[in-house]
């Protein structure tokens, strides 16, 4: 068992996502680096979708009432056992009556916290996932409280030696800018080219509307192409027939402040999507905090398709090096 002492900002149960419920209106909800949370999982021998705590910004305090093995990767949101710095990207041990803390977020947004043997609540749709906007999953469908008990699973893969680290270049920097790669479309015709431009060669601010459901943007204002307003779509140009959103998907309602659709959006409506972020990138766009800057570089289906084949041969490569820690 686990005792929430202090919560952190937003600290919520995740693993991979509730997969295959989206034509229902269900988002995925899941870890939103999923990089760092399926490197965390790797480093305590979890299974490859065993719950963890996704941590924002400022992290929980945690008493451990039994021995465990943990990992905690991402975001710089630097770790202490009983006030001892610990390293990020480790395998730890934790004894009874330990404490782990966190100091305030050195870089990037997001940090994950992976125990050995996992997060142990319910199963909802094949999932442990929180979806705060419809309280289900994770602890009681929320973030943490003060005074929750979190149980810790047993079902693990393998044991990995304490002090297995990952070298050094599979460790992800963090900055103040960020490029994002996406894949222009569905809608993207319905922008004027030279808005088109715009959107690729500016620097995009993210706003303090930034989190799970989605990030909004502050830049220049985008112009979509006068037409008349067709039957089922919205009185505005930016309005479009209702319409899928996949993961990652950018929008510009009226033109101002486009909005990039995460984790826990909606999964559908009728605004129109310029771009849509790659599935690598997303894990980028988690550690993007507020006030960050953002600039959204177009690629095309070929390499995305390249670079997500890329990611799975790295968490392999590293898979490897923990196994023969």
């Amino acid at each position: 068992m686990i005792n929430v002492l202090k919560p952190g900002l937003q600290t919520t149960v995740q693993d991979r996502g509730r997969i295959g419920y989206y034509e229902i209106g269900m988002p995925p909800s899941g870890a939103m680096d999923q990089y760092s949370f399926s490197i965390a999982n790797l480093l305590v021998g979890n299974k490859e979708n065993a719950a963890v705590l996704e941590i924002t910004y400022m992290g929980p305090e945690l008493e451990f009432q039994q021995e465990a093995v943990i990992a905690i990767t991402g975001g710089e949101i630097p770790p202490k056992i009983n006030g001892m710095s610990v390293p990020l990207w480790s395998t730890l041990n934790v004894r009874a009556g330990d404490i782990l803390s966190f100091d305030f977020v050195k870089s990037g947004a997001r940090a994950y916290l992976a125990v050995k043997g996992g997060i142990d609540v319910p199963i909802i749709q094949e999932s442990r996932s929180t979806y705060t906007l419809c309280g289900i999953g994770g602890f009681e469908g929320r973030a943490l409280k003060e005074g929750d008990v979190l149980p810790v699973g047993s079902e693990i893969k393998t044991d990995v030696a304490i002090g297995t680290t990952i070298p050094d270049l599979f460790v992800p920097k963090y900055g103040n800018v960020h490029e994002i790669r996406v894949i222009m479309g569905l809608c993207s015709y319905r922008l004027m080219q030279e808005s088109i431009d715009h959107f690729l060669n500016i620097e995009w601010r993210v706003t303090p509307e930034a989190n799970r459901v989605g990030y909004r943007f502050k830049g220049e204002r985008l112009h979509f192409i006068p037409r008349e307003q067709p039957f089922g779509a919205g009185s505005n140009p930016s309005n479009v027939v209702d319409l899928g959103y996949p993961i990652g998907s950018i929008q510009v309602p009226d033109g101002i402040e486009p909005i990039a659709l995460l984790n826990d959006a909606v999964t559908g409506g009728g605004y129109a999507t310029i771009a849509t972020i790659i599935s690598t990138d997303l894990n980028r766009m988690a550690q993007v905090k507020t006030n960050d800057k953002v600039r959204f570089i177009s690629v095309g289906l070929d390499e995305a398709i390249q670079e997500r084949k890329k990611w799975k041969d790295q968490l392999a490569k590293i898979q490897n090096i923990i196994m023969e820690a």
